[in-house]
């Protein structure tokens, strides 16, 4: 593989450590600033809003740039933003830094997926995503317990200057490693923008996308809680156990990438979805048990991830036979939808631990997985029906 997806890596590494972190950080940062949990687990919605907004919008604000020069751009703002979460002095301004990282975010993963697949041959695009993606799963094994562990160890603020380090790394990575001559893509007007948005089969895949992701955060979003409270284990345990899932994520996301290569991205998500489902449904009973949720943790991390290949480069399939000027938007979307999901799974779950209990969130989170199947069994009718829209 082209050494350019290894510096994309690195930088998904820095990304995805603070994405994830939070969520073993949510008891201790709500018990520091005197929030609720629900509250705490609104910097996860609220990460997610500002990638919701930032991967469409500012990938095509950004679509006449050297592709590098957005790379170095969005990696200065990442560090900004996860400096500014460090001297955070209450949960407001930690907001607005949690606004910023998820805007990096956005347009870091919808231009990423872009090049990945310009690097390689078009039957290795599925396994040149998983590489890149690769940084969000290595970032769950590694940087998520370690952020985890130091946050509860020397406080939260100070996991955020880590994670702002990991940063400057990034940049100084892509600056060494990442070609200046990439291919820049052609700018798409705002006609055809326009155009991803009303595209019925790309919709259906942002569906596909935000519900599975949903039904996953739903009760990842609390998951740090669910094993003090449900499980009986110590805090202490909790990185240990994010370890645990990490682990099982890296093994997911490249088993998924080799899948959607090997029979294609609706048969790869149909396998995965129905895992999900169906991990998810046992949680609801494992988690009162010390081994037997550590077991469905190790086994629901291979689901959870495994998904990211074989959406992207679907949406990248098929917006380049309906939308070929505006593929990276519609990339750009597609990630959008994977935090629409986050966001709408994280507030569910925080509806379902106000009004109902921490459990709950596992059947409630195998039902919107369910869901998500539900639309991908039908895109692939869609499919048979019209192959070329693939081809």
């Amino acid at each position: 593989m082209p050494v350019a997806l290894f510096a994309l890596t690195l930088s998904a590494f820095a990304i995805g450590t603070t994405e994830f972190v939070i969520v073993g950080l949510v008891p201790t940062i709500a018990t520091d600033l005197n929030v609720s949990l629900p509250s705490a687990g609104l910097l996860v919605s609220l990460y997610a809003v500002g990638v919701a907004v930032g991967a469409p919008v500012l990938t095509a604000l950004t679509g006449r740039w050297n592709r590098k020069h957005v790379l170095l751009a969005l990696m200065a703002l990442f560090v900004a933003g996860n400096l500014l979460a460090w001297q955070a002095p209450g949960y407001a301004s930690l907001i607005v830094a949690r606004l910023l990282t998820g805007l990096a975010h956005g347009v870091f993963f919808s231009i990423g997926s872009t090049i990945a697949t310009g690097l390689v041959a078009r039957e290795k695009a599925a396994s040149a995503i998983a590489i890149m993606f690769t940084g969000l799963t290595v970032a769950l094994v590694t940087g998520v317990p370690l952020g985890t562990w130091i946050g509860q160890n020397f406080g939260w603020r100070a996991t955020f200057l880590v994670v702002s380090g990991l940063g400057l790394l990034a940049f100084i990575g892509s600056a060494l490693l990442v070609p200046n001559n990439l291919k820049k893509a052609v700018p798409a007007g705002l006609a055809e923008q326009f155009q991803v948005l009303v595209q019925p089969r790309l919709l259906l895949v942002y569906l596909m996308t935000a519900l599975g992701y949903g039904g996953t955060f739903t009760t990842f979003t609390y998951l740090a809680p669910i094993l003090e409270q449900q499980s009986g284990f110590a805090s202490s345990s909790t990185a240990l156990i994010m370890l645990v899932y990490g682990v099982s994520v890296a093994i997911g996301n490249i088993g998924g990438g080799k899948l959607a290569d090997k029979y294609g991205p609706i048969k790869a998500l149909t396998f995965i979805f129905a895992g999900l489902a169906l991990t998810l449904l046992a949680f609801t009973f494992t988690m009162n048990m010390k081994s037997a949720a550590v077991a469905t943790v190790l086994v629901w991390g291979a689901f959870a991830f495994g998904n990211v290949p074989a959406l992207q480069v679907y949406v990248v399939q098929l917006a380049g036979k309906y939308t070929p000027a505006a593929v990276d938007v519609a990339a750009g979307l597609n990630i959008a939808a994977f935090n629409i999901g986050i966001s709408v799974g994280a507030i569910t779950g925080g509806f379902i631990v106000e009004h109902m209990s921490l459990q709950d969130t596992a059947w409630i989170g195998a039902a919107i997985a369910l869901l998500a199947l539900a639309v991908t069994r039908y895109c692939g009718a869609l499919d048979q029906r019209s192959p070329q829209a693939i081809g």
